[in-house]
């Protein structure tokens, strides 16, 4: 028997994961449960991460999370349970399979385009660190992290598994063409780990050009790795074309733990009713159970799902509306009566099962994740943010005053547009402006130069925050503003 965390969730959450362990004890899944504590619920007790101390331990120690769909209180200033522990554990890959469900109608199935994607989200960075901060009144900073390590352990982990699913094609969807430094590094990475899987074709598109591709033409694409935002909302435009969220399986994968749940909503105003749909949440456990070797359960259980779903068999959210639907718990029951069966189409193999994946571990210390540094890092400048509503000549001439010897004014950009040496009274400004100070003649600065420079300028303006500029070798690792 393999031990797992069972954490039933809010609203419709227990009465669907009900559901789904009454299916997994009737197939004699060799699971073992052990139910912990996350939710809403446990915000409303004090924890401000939505879980005990002791659901924290027991998750840590068993490895595998499986979770129902989980509400974060609004307006507490607390942060979402969902992200905090796929953050907290590191499960730095989002794995959601997108696949034509017979029996539950889509323009494309009626139209006869198959659809099968796999989304691959990366899961701890960019604008989910949530690092937030207020610059001036009317001028807020969200942080966007975009790591060498972080993008490369998603990115490996997109490849191996679309090679195990033997896909044709693997495709990064980015924003490189305006995020060239962040967006830039994860397309670098893609095509840098591209070089080791010669057998699939692998290719990017912006990601703007892939949603409009994907609601044309879904059937061009298998496999898609994403970073995090992009991903976000990638996932439920491909959840909209298979049905919705209540057909969306998910996997958060990382080395240690690994979290599968339902992504959609709790539902509330159905909670108890016994009328929720339990198939994401219980394709969400499918997927675990191959994730943990037990690849002939899991198929049997699918290929009974799918058989029901194809005999038009459905809960009341979806379905021919002439044929009656059925309660959360008929549903389960009429899943259990079909096992065995075969669907007419997309059957699952019988595969065998593989050995189990290891899920306990014990870690001594945090994993540190550095790539080696392969040129030599200089400062070269710095970007400093000041507020101001002053005009751009007014600014500049304050800061040439206060340059001194070993700095050069290069530019004054507001929201990313250059203002100042040039640019035009025609852009609107707002009360924050970046000033960015080079070396003279690129010459190598410290720390101690730039913090002078800070002191020196705040004489004249509040620093709201500042950035070094920083070169390797020949390149430089900053971005230019529009204009410059």
């Amino acid at each position: 028997m393999i031990k797992i965390a069972v954490a039933k969730g809010d609203g419709i959450g227990p009465e669907i994961m009900r559901a789904v362990l009454h299916i997994f004890n009737e197939a004699k899944v060799p699971l073992e449960y052990e139910m912990v504590e996350m939710g809403k619920w446990v915000f409303d007790k004090g924890f401000n991460n939505g879980m005990t101390p002791a659901a924290k331990e027991t998750i840590e120690d068993l490895g595998i999370l499986f979770k129902g769909p989980m509400e974060t209180p609004k307006g507490k200033g607390v942060k979402s349970v969902n992200v905090t522990a796929r953050k907290t554990w590191n499960t730095y890959a989002n794995k959601r399979v997108f696949q034509t469900l017979h029996g539950v109608d889509t323009v494309f199935s009626k139209a006869g385009i198959p659809i099968d994607i796999t989304i691959v989200r990366e899961n701890i960075e960019d604008t989910y660190g949530g690092i937030e901060h207020m610059l001036t009144h009317d001028v807020a900073l969200s942080r966007r992290f975009i790591t060498r390590p972080g993008s490369l352990q998603v990115i490996k982990y997109a490849f191996e598994m679309a090679r195990k699913k033997a896909a044709k094609r693997i495709t990064c969807g980015h924003k490189a063409n305006i995020m060239k430094i962040t967006d830039g590094l994860f397309l670098d990475i893609f095509y840098e780990v591209a070089k080791d899987y010669p057998d699939l074709k692998a290719d990017d598109v912006i990601v703007d050009d892939l949603c409009m591709k994907l609601v044309t033409r879904p059937d061009i694409f298998d496999v898609v790795v994403l970073t995090n935002l992009q991903g976000d909302i990638v996932s439920d435009l491909c959840a909209g074309l298979i049905g919705g969220l209540g057909f969306a399986p998910s996997a958060n994968i990382g080395d240690h733990i690994c979290i599968f749940e339902a992504v959609h909503g709790t539902a509330p105003d159905i909670a108890g009713q016994n009328k929720a749909n339990p198939t994401a949440l219980l394709l969400s456990g499918i997927s675990m159970l191959r994730h943990l070797g037990l690849m002939k359960v899991a198929a049997m259980i699918e290929n009974a799902l799918l058989f029901t779903l194809e005999s038009g068999i459905h809960t009341g959210d979806f379905g021919n509306k002439e044929i009656p639907a059925l309660g959360t718990k008929e549903f389960a029951e009429a899943i259990i009566h079909n096992f065995h069966q075969q669907p007419k189409q997309g059957a699952k193999p019988n595969l065998e099962d593989q050995p189990p994946t290891q899920t306990k571990f014990k870690l001594e210390r945090n994993p540190m994740l550095e790539s080696i540094e392969k040129e030599n890092e200089v400062i070269v400048g710095v970007d400093l943010f000041i507020e101001s509503n002053e005009q751009p000549d007014a600014i500049a001439m304050k800061c040439l005053k206060n340059a001194g010897m070993k700095f050069t004014l290069v530019n004054i950009s507001n929201r990313g547009t250059q203002v100042w040496p040039t640019g035009s009274v025609y852009t609107n400004l707002v009360n924050q402006y970046n000033v960015r100070f080079e070396s003279i003649d690129h010459e190598p600065l410290n720390q101690q130069d730039i913090i002078g420079l800070y002191i020196s300028l705040s004489a004249n303006f509040k620093i709201c925050s500042s950035e070094l500029l920083n070169r390797w070798g020949d390149k430089n690792a900053y971005s230019m503003a529009q204009g410059q």
